[in-house]
């Protein structure tokens, strides 16, 4: 899960026409401590990437991987402004010594570089130490919290499975006591997808104006191989009529994605446009005028967005950790490289090229563009391969908003504000959702 960067799509507008891969930024989600975390989330998908490093002594990267990534890091960027991205894992299982010393290190690289930093945190290690150095270095937090204590304790237990709600909330407290800035992160379920009013609500009553929602989708029998499009052998997708079957008892089912996204759309477009910001409307709305979102997976490619093992190991997707998508370790090839090669080439590449004419013919294909390959598990019903399991919801989503979208496009295009929505649905010019 990539940081919710706020209305990053209209500084894409703004830049000039991307005549070279080397004009495109490159981020690196940094994994600090790999997959290792305090917390035992049931649904959670990287805890299983231990595995590729059982032999490893200690899943912890070293003070002199750190400052080699961060120099070749920023030497490789095209752009003034750099943005690092701390992830896990449970990112702050590393001392804030490691921190401070990564503050230090792109100090002494910055070259005239902006540096920028957001790190993901699960929120229960957060104290009042870790507060002031985030405040003071103004560091972007996104928070791991699914909602309401009984949607939250669900499924986000710790190790001795006990719920951390309680502890999270302490966290915000911590954070809007400190001014830290944070967006919130939510894993969207079987369980909370059945309330999504409350769900975004209770975002909403904590003070969070910045939500990432992520829609949980893992197989019942996970496996460290990607979906079978991408590794060319692997596991056979499964038909439209027997997805319940296939994936885990915590994953969304699409219908059921449909109508959540559909509930708060209907909430948010009639009381809270330009005052919260959801970042799949948000992207949305970037694809309905035209213009690159500023989330990878409703882009027309992604690629742009590698992961970075403790040990130097650089993969093509924080999603494609897996041994097919290893693209070197930067001990032994210069990052840009590995960036930029061939090989991460072809996965750009992959993305659209992979899509079944299903989602080539479809009127609302310029909006999702196959959303996220990961996802991408299924058959068509004429037994074509690649299809986006969550397909129906996301359909569903976008016949359901797009009269409002098409408003707001207008708006945003013609230099309006697309806040303006709002008060087109309260003087009746488009119809109230919300009845």
């Amino acid at each position: 899960m990539f940081l919710f960067l706020i209305n990053v799509y209209i500084c894409i507008s703004n830049m000039p026409m991307i005549v070279s891969p080397f004009v495109h930024p490159i981020y690196v989600m940094l994994k600090p401590a790999g997959a290792r975390c305090n917390l035992a989330c049931r649904y959670c998908y990287y805890l299983e990437k231990s595995a590729l490093y059982g032999q490893a002594q200690r899943h912890a990267m070293t003070d002199e991987l750190l400052e080699e990534f961060i120099k070749q890091y920023i030497s490789m960027q095209s752009q003034r402004e750099v943005l690092f991205t701390w992830h896990g894992g449970e990112t702050m299982l590393r001392p804030l010594s490691f921190y401070r010393l990564a503050v230090s290190l792109q100090r002494k690289y910055a070259d005239g570089h902006v540096i920028d930093n957001c790190i993901q945190t699960n929120g229960t290690l957060l104290d009042h130490e870790w507060c002031r150095f985030l405040h003071d270095n103004r560091w972007l937090v996104g928070l791991s919290i699914d909602g309401p204590q009984p949607l939250h304790d669900a499924f986000r237990k710790d190790r001795q499975g006990n719920g951390t709600f309680y502890r999270v909330c302490k966290a915000v407290e911590l954070l809007e006591q400190y001014g830290v800035e944070w967006n919130g992160m939510a894993v969207v379920n079987r369980l909370n997808a059945e309330y999504p009013h409350e769900f975004y609500r209770f975002f909403k009553e904590i003070g969070c104006r910045y939500i990432q929602f992520t829609p949980i989708v893992e197989l019942a029998a996970p496996a460290l191989t990607p979906p079978s499009i991408y590794n060319g052998n692997g596991r056979v997708e499964k038909t439209e009529d027997n997805l319940e079957t296939m994936v885990t008892r915590e994953s969304v089912l699409p219908e059921q994605w449909g109508r959540f996204l559909c509930s708060v759309f209907d909430e948010w477009v009639c009381q809270d446009v330009g005052r919260v910001y959801v970042q799949l409307f948000d992207a949305t709305l970037a694809n309905w005028v035209g213009v690159e979102p500023g989330v990878c997976s409703m882009a027309e490619k992604c690629g742009y967005a590698l992961a970075m093992e403790f040990n130097g190991d650089v993969y093509a997707c924080d999603h494609f950790v897996y041994p097919q998508y290893r693209l070197g370790n930067i001990w032994e090839h210069p990052l840009n490289l590995l960036a930029y090669g061939e090989k991460q080439q072809a996965f750009r590449k992959l993305k659209a090229d992979a899509l079944p004419n299903r989602c080539r013919t479809c009127a609302y294909g310029f909006a999702c563009h196959g959303e996220c390959p990961k996802n991408r598990l299924i058959r068509t019903t004429d037994g074509e391969a690649g299809l986006n399991y969550l397909c129906e919801g996301y359909r569903h989503f976008f016949s359901h908003v797009a009269p409002y979208m098409d408003f707001m496009a207008h708006e945003w295009l013609t230099d309006g504000a697309p806040a303006n929505v709002m008060e087109a649905i309260d003087h009746g010019r488009l119809p109230n959702p919300m009845g």
